[in-house]
């Protein structure tokens, strides 16, 4: 198990391959980690994966009910205040419909109270980019990330490949010890070239379930992280 004091990216070579893929010069991409290893970059979406960007709250209700309740989830980023759960292709297109379908969608129509449980859900498909986490957490503050390349062979895609039994989520992202990059980090890390994502019908599921324990708790939904998370371990292994 990872301290939540020491680097938990949890990002293999095999990950940060797949990763690469997404964009349309995945070597370059890789070269560039492996000289900045430790810088967030962008990458497009729709090619290798579609993104469901929710607020950081109800982002993490969703990943609990994803892993207590179902199947787990594909590797999930902390990024500003909001969790970026990563998905299959075409869900950017189909979450929004099943969620007017099912009349849970955010915008408000008419007057049934549930339309507002569930916040916005950004969903980013072809045509759109996100910012991903660094590859590893610098932690010494001196930009190097020095590790990378020495875990990856180089940053070419080639290395060990050394496979992580859990990933872990830690601190609130307010800044708080435990958490030395609080704005962009790995939640659930790219461990595996091909990795399982959820489909717009399980993310709905969750995105559901959490609005209704939400609800029920009558918990309101913020926009900002809570104080204190504390750390959770979720078991990639459980990963479809």
């Amino acid at each position: 198990m990872s301290s939540p004091h020491t680097d938990i990216s949890g990002v293999t070579s095999e990950g940060a391959a797949w990763l690469a893929s997404a964009g349309t010069y995945p070597r370059s991409t890789l070269s560039l980690w492996a000289e900045r290893p430790t810088a967030p970059l962008v990458l497009p979406c729709g090619t290798a994966f579609d993104v469901v960007n929710v607020p950081a709250v109800f982002g993490r209700r969703m990943l609990d009910r994803l892993w207590d309740g179902g199947p787990g989830s594909g590797p999930v980023a902390a990024y500003r205040g909001r969790i970026l759960l990563f998905a299959a292709l075409g869900t950017a297109q189909r979450l929004p419909s099943l969620l007017r379908w099912e009349e849970w969608g955010s915008a408000g129509e008419g007057g049934t109270g549930r339309r507002h449980a569930i916040p916005p859900l950004l969903c980013h498909g072809r045509g759109d980019a996100v910012t991903v986490p660094a590859l590893v957490n610098d932690e010494t503050g001196d930009g190097n990330g020095a590790g990378y390349g020495d875990r990856t062979g180089g940053g070419t895609g080639e290395g060990t490949g050394d496979e992580i039994g859990h990933a872990t989520r830690c601190g609130s992202g307010d800044g708080s010890e435990g958490d030395p990059r609080p704005e962009s980090r790995w939640v659930v890390a790219p461990d595996t070239s091909r990795p399982w994502l959820p489909g717009p019908e399980i993310l709905l599921w969750a995105a559901v379930r959490a609005a209704r324990s939400a609800v029920a708790g009558g918990v309101r939904i913020s926009i900002f992280p809570p104080v204190d998370q504390g750390a959770k371990v979720y078991d990639v292994s459980r990963r479809r």
